[in-house]
């Protein structure tokens, strides 16, 4: 089955105001870039967005933030965003921190069909608030609920015509698991092949899970904190 669209326009229609959306990418590395772009210019507003990053000031989710477009925020690591921050403790954005592995781990199990699982992490933190506790194998654990979205938005490094993907190195934290766990899964590629192209054994994501495919026009894969060595 064919799941082509044109561009990033068509790729996104559907998505409005209010809803929950997924994004993949770890830091800067593996996010959608230009869906994001293309939802700062559509004006959708209060988003819920589950992302592990909250991208920086000036790229990435960072963008959506300075148009007031986010409502709530459910992510793990957020260090990098000045006025991610500033909105946080005024109180004009609502904010879901996770241990980054029970993020994953969430957005897994709502791919997976998986309601809630428990997880050792967070117990005895802010975290486990309110949340149910168990013992196993003598040690405490809180019940986690499953995470998903009305859409999920990945970015994979190769992608078919039928929406198999193919994510390059750091990319493969948290795009796949995210693409699992959208009620609409849309995937910008840097490169669209033909059905058949890929090779099956290297397939991060089966194209069962892929509703939209579109290749990116421009990617500035940005560095998040670059670091050189001192010269002498």
């Amino acid at each position: 089955m064919n799941k082509v669209v044109k561009d990033v326009k068509e790729a996104l229609t559907g998505l409005q105001d209010n809803m929950t959306v997924m994004l993949g990418g770890f830091g800067l590395c593996g996010i959608p870039e230009n869906s994001i772009n293309h939802m700062v210019k559509m004006g959708v507003r209060g988003l819920t967005c589950i992302s592990n990053n909250a991208g920086v000031d000036d790229f990435g989710l960072g963008l959506l933030l300075h148009q007031k477009q986010i409502k709530k925020m459910i992510s793990s690591y957020v260090g990098e965003n000045d006025e991610f921050e500033r909105q946080m403790l005024s109180g004009e954005l609502e904010v879901d921190l996770i241990p980054q592995g029970s993020l994953a781990e969430r957005c897994r199990a709502g791919g997976a069909g998986i309601p809630a699982f428990f997880t050792p992490a967070g117990y005895g933190t802010e975290v486990a608030e309110g949340k149910e506790v168990r013992e196993f194998n003598g040690k405490p654990h809180i019940l986690e609920s499953a995470l998903t979205a009305d859409f999920a938005i990945v970015k994979a490094w190769k992608g078919d015509t039928e929406g198999n993907l193919i994510y390059k190195a750091t990319a493969r934290n948290f795009n796949p698991m995210m693409a699992m766990a959208g009620k609409i899964t849309i995937a910008e590629v840097e490169e669209l092949v033909p059905a058949g192209a890929l090779n099956p054994n290297e397939i991060h994501t089966p194209g069962i899970f892929v509703q939209r495919i579109f290749q990116g026009e421009k990617y500035e894969k940005r560095i998040e904190q670059r670091t050189v060595r001192p010269r002498n």
